[in-house]
């Protein structure tokens, strides 16, 4: 597919060899997988919001990966599980949010799956 030019900061878990996030529906990058747009580059390491950081992001370590949605509830089920165990804290405001909005679709999970160039 294309690439997508969205940036922004998220919560992400590592499992099972993947990235993932949990976004709204009508986030950019959520529908730019629908759109074909399935291309990623992800930087990780943190310069503060990334239009402020006047390009510093670009140095950071990247990732190539291709982008999917999973809608299926065991593997969603998993991911959130990880993601409580990555961001305790805040997991109990934020962990039933993630899973009902889920459930009623104005969130969605993506996958990042990681390619060698």
């Amino acid at each position: 597919g294309g690439a997508s030019r969205c940036q922004a900061e998220v919560w992400f878990v590592h499992h099972a060899s993947n990235l993932y996030v949990v976004t709204a529906n009508d986030a950019w990058r959520a529908q730019a997988v629908g759109k074909g747009l399935t291309r990623t580059q992800i930087w990780v390491g943190d310069v503060g919001a990334w239009n402020d950081s006047n390009g510093a992001y670009r140095e950071l370590p990247q990732i190539q990966a291709v982008s999917s949605q999973v809608s299926d509830a065991d593997s969603q089920s998993s991911v959130l599980d990880a993601m409580g165990d990555k961001y305790r804290l805040e997991w109990v405001e934020w962990g039933p949010r993630f899973r009902n909005e889920l459930a009623d679709g104005s969130r969605v999970m993506l996958r990042y799956q990681p390619v060698t160039i």
